[in-house]
């Protein structure tokens, strides 16, 4: 499948905001069964771009603006051809050993409820373990914009019973971990149909670890293994390492920030 993605994040500053830097893991990678195509970054402000990668792997672009700004707008679109592997992933550049992916973080350290969840999703497998933990966390919460923020915790989360992907993908790693399975967050695109096609803000999910498999990619937000319908941008132990966009800057009163994605089927050039 062919996926076009426009991505657009805007700031705006109530004062004048100086030594502006923004970390950008908004570009995805080549693996086994995902090509990019083109991808373009552009941001309107006056600065540098730097691209490297992050100690998970990720490609990431850093901007240092060259002087103070009222409002930052970071606009990214691309092509990315994905091909179905039945949710595993092959091919990615993974620096660091799966082990690093059993620690807890703030953000996913368990308590007796996801404990609970975990106990209860046992299986004779470690694959029947994951996939039973999936669905479990898809039936246990309801999807509410809202009623979550990034600095929601697993925690949190599930004993409100609601969350957006992040919660969802930071509960599935929460109890993964606890029950002795690598898992790591990711965060990417969902290609969608009609007005679902625009978000306000990327998607998330979360990969788990099987010996004998390898990584394998658990929507927990829909139920699901990812597909082909699914762009893979970066990942890490939980959100904070793997966002789209994270900065710092000195000054600047508060700020709006406003976030659009769509992420849409094209079709794929004829071969000649």
């Amino acid at each position: 499948m062919r996926i076009r993605i426009d991505h657009s994040t805007s700031y705006r500053y109530q004062l004048p905001a100086s030594h502006v830097v923004q970390y950008l893991r908004l570009s995805p990678s080549d693996t086994d069964d995902q090509h990019v195509r083109n991808w373009r970054i552009d941001v309107d402000a006056d600065g540098k771009l730097r691209e490297s990668r992050d100690s998970f792997g990720n490609r990431m672009h850093i901007f240092y603006a060259d002087g103070a700004v009222t409002e930052l707008n970071i606009h990214v679109t691309g092509i990315v051809d994905v091909e179905d592997s039945g949710g595993v992933v092959r091919g990615a550049f993974d620096p660091l050993p799966p082990s690093v992916f059993l620690r807890t973080t703030p953000l996913t350290t368990p308590d007796a409820a996801i404990r609970a969840l975990a106990d209860a999703s046992r299986q004779d497998s470690p694959l029947e373990t994951v996939h039973a933990l999936n669905l479990a966390i898809f039936g246990a919460l309801i999807f509410e914009t809202g009623t979550t923020n990034t600095a929601t915790s697993a925690t949190d989360a599930f004993g409100n019973g609601r969350g957006v992907c992040q919660d969802f993908a930071h509960i599935f790693c929460s109890a993964s971990r606890m029950l002795g399975i690598p898992a790591r967050y990711v965060s990417g695109h969902l290609a969608r149909s009609g007005a679902a096609a625009r978000q306000d803000a990327s998607h998330a999910w979360a990969e788990a670890y099987l010996p004998d498999l390898g990584w394998l990619a658990f929507d927990a937000a829909n139920g699901i293994c990812a597909d082909q319908h699914y762009v893979r941008v970066a990942v890490g132990l939980d959100y904070l390492d793997a966002a789209p966009v994270r900065g710092a800057r000195r000054g600047g009163g508060g700020e709006v920030m406003e976030v659009s994605v769509r992420a849409v089927e094209g079709q794929a050039q004829r071969q000649q």
